[in-house]
This record gives C-alpha cells, structure tokens and sequence, in this order.
C-alpha cells in the first residue's frame, strides 16, 4: 500500500470529530434554545436536524454568511443572538414532542476537515395539567 492512502486513511478516520454534545430538555409549547457559539474569523454556519454529516450540517434547517440568516426552513427556527458575535444559538419557538432529537450545528473554518461541529440532544416532553 502507498504511504499517501495510508496518510488519506487516516485523516478520514480523524475528521469526523464532534466538538462537542450536549443535552437539553424543554417543554412543549415554550421556546426552547439550543446554544452554539465560536471564536476566531467570522464565518459561515448552518444548523441541521440528525447528525453532522463530512460536508453539511444533515437536513439543514437554517444557515448563516456569519452576518445574516440567508436560509430559513420554518419560522419557528431563529437565530436570536448576534451573529456577528459569534452567537448561533438555535430557539425552537413553540416546541413540540416531534422536535425531539439530534441538532447539528456547523461552524465552517477555513482548511480542510477543520469545521466546529456541535451536537446537542434534544428532548421535548408535554406540560402537565395539574389534574389527577
């Protein structure tokens, strides 16, 4: 074998890296944030419902140039900090049991197989009425 797909190998195995997970519970019917943040450059992000995938952020459910929203799936999807200050935080307006699971949110960086990628687990349960 050549030391060169050897090399490419491995890098393939190293890349897929997640920054980092986290979980987060909410309550149906209220808003709910999933936090995202990063230093350094300005730059391109998106968020995803599922896992990260090598070259997006999964079923992309909002995207960012690093100064404004420039896709939008739903209304209920917001970026409500100030993204030019790196704050990508996802709210999830009306949250609902369905929206239960894995969000990607993807930082892209300059170079190759370098992208922040933030995995947050998100689980939805409903009020309680109070009766018995």
């Amino acid at each position: 074998m050549h030391p060169w797909v050897a090399i490419l190998g491995l890098l393939l195995l190293l890349t897929d890296g997640v920054t980092s997970y986290s979980q987060v519970t909410g309550v149906a019917g209220q808003s709910i944030r999933l936090p995202c943040s990063y230093t350094g450059e300005i730059t391109s992000a998106c968020w995803g419902r599922g896992k990260c995938s090598w070259l997006s952020c999964g079923t992309d459910i909002i995207q960012t140039d690093g100064y404004n929203v420039i896709f939008q799936k739903d209304r209920r999807y917001q970026l409500k900090g100030y993204i030019g200050e790196r704050d990508l935080s996802l709210t999830i307006e009306d949250a609902d049991p369905s929206d239960s699971g894995l969000y990607c949110c993807r930082i892209e960086k300059r170079g190759w197989f370098n992208d922040i990628k933030i995995m947050q687990e998100l689980s939805i349960r409903t009020g309680f009425s109070g009766d018995k």
